[in-house]
């Protein structure tokens, strides 16, 4: 039996928030730094919408619908509905089809990454939680579905932190197709000054983002990744793909592991991607095995650190040194990153690929996955102001080693790749 939730005040709304729940434009979005209040007060909304008009259809999406359980659900489920309401009754979160209201009203849970269930309903009310993460073509394609007629005006809301300047969503801002919503600090009295704290003491364009709410670019960017481009929707990697994987170690750092396939075209996908801190390396070999299940590797490339590599053997992932050196690697990533001559990279991401998120890299705001990595990964300064191609900046970069380390181990980097040209020999003879 559960612990009771502790006894909350009636939710209210302020600022930014408050000017949500008046605003009946075609598009909103609640645009501000992290702890503002602005995934509650879209909750709220759709909970008022939804009691207040029987027989609505609301749509609650994400880019994926697995990461909606652990982030929007929880805030919906133990902030939102009333504690013991029917209307969280049956299925669990991770499960969830969506809440049927006593009036007859429907909050439907989906993620973009299941367009045909979105596609073939009508709504009256859409909320995208961490708007960001969605293309434009994934917007435009939800407002087609706003036209239930059910509420008297069709909306789609959205709320998400800054991202860069350039990004779709902070254009469609700037040119008014969006009414764009400041959210502050000071529109959430429930912010404490320990995570204020938290988000003061970030760095560079992260703090700038998280902390002032500016849609700020990093710098000096290591690498040229968009999202739009190099971040694919998942789909069944085919049995014949070579496979390896790719280990940095770490602890209070996070330590990483990527799965990447190989296409007959040469071109690398990062399928999974275990990336956790405060675990030993014996607990992540047991994930990692698990997670391998039915599945044949043509090499292991890890971290050099030999007492890791050791447990990481007995366990059984025997590994072979990754090639470390940093500019060859970086260059042989940037190539990667450029389209090809048929206008594609040659390297994506899987959306999705975590096999569990950490919450503690998430509450302290810092990257999560490989590709939260991206957009902080950048060359320092010198004295006179001008960027330093010698050596990244070495903060967040655990992903970005993994990801290097593979790169140069498929394109053949470095001493010693003959054995590793043979390893690839003895794989495809086990196919």
């Amino acid at each position: 039996m559960s612990a009771p939730r502790p006894a909350q005040r009636p939710y209210q709304p302020f600022g930014a928030a408050l000017r949500l729940f008046y605003c009946k434009d075609d598009e909103v979005l609640l645009d501000g730094p992290a702890g503002t209040g602005k995934s509650r007060a879209c909750l709220e909304k759709l909970n008022l919408v939804a009691s207040k008009y029987a027989g609505c259809r609301i749509l609650m999406v994400r880019k994926t619908r697995a990461s909606m359980s652990q982030s929007t659900l929880v805030t919906w489920e133990t902030k939102v509905l009333p504690e013991g309401s029917p209307i969280a009754a049956g299925a669990g979160r991770s499960h969830r089809q969506s809440y049927v209201y006593p009036n007859g009203s429907e909050v439907v849970i989906a993620g973009m990454d299941n367009p045909v269930k979105i596609m073939s309903t009508e709504y009256d009310l859409v909320y995208v939680a961490e708007a960001t993460e969605l293309n434009e073509e994934d917007w435009e394609s939800l407002t087609t579905r706003l036209r239930n007629k059910v509420v008297p005006y069709q909306q789609l809301i959205a709320d998400c932190n800054p991202a860069g300047p350039a990004h779709w969503l902070n254009q469609r801002c700037v040119r008014k197709a969006t009414t764009r919503l400041l959210s502050r600090h000071e529109d959430n009295p429930t912010v404490d000054e320990a995570y204020l704290t938290k988000l003061r003491n970030l760095t560079g364009v992260r703090r700038k983002r998280l902390y002032e709410g500016v849609w700020a670019a990093q710098e000096g960017l290591v690498y040229e990744y968009d999202a739009a481009v190099h971040l694919l929707d998942r789909f069944p990697i085919p049995a014949h793909w070579r496979r390896i994987r790719v280990i940095d170690f770490g602890f209070t750092n996070p330590f990483v592991c990527q799965w990447w396939a190989v296409d007959g075209d040469g071109r690398m996908y990062r399928y999974r991607e275990l990336y956790r801190t405060q675990r030993l390396v014996e607990d992540h070999c047991r994930d990692i095995i698990a997670a391998s299940a039915g599945e044949s590797y043509e090499a292991n490339i890890a971290d050099h650190d030999a007492e890791d590599r050791a447990t990481a053997e007995r366990h059984g992932i025997p590994t072979i040194a990754a090639h470390k050196a940093l500019t060859p690697g970086i260059q042989a990533v940037q190539a990667r990153l450029k389209p090809a001559g048929d206008g594609k990279p040659r390297l994506y991401l899987l959306q999705d690929s975590l096999i569990e998120r950490d919450e503690l890299l998430s509450e302290a705001r810092k990257p999560a996955s490989t590709e939260e990595e991206f957009d902080g990964y950048h060359w320092p300064k010198g004295q006179d102001g001008k960027t330093q191609k010698e050596e990244p900046v070495k903060l967040d970069d655990h992903g970005m080693d993994a990801l290097r380390y593979a790169v140069a181990y498929v394109d053949q980097l470095g001493p010693g790749r003959a054995a590793e040209g043979q390893n690839l020999g003895i794989w495809k003879k086990k196919r």
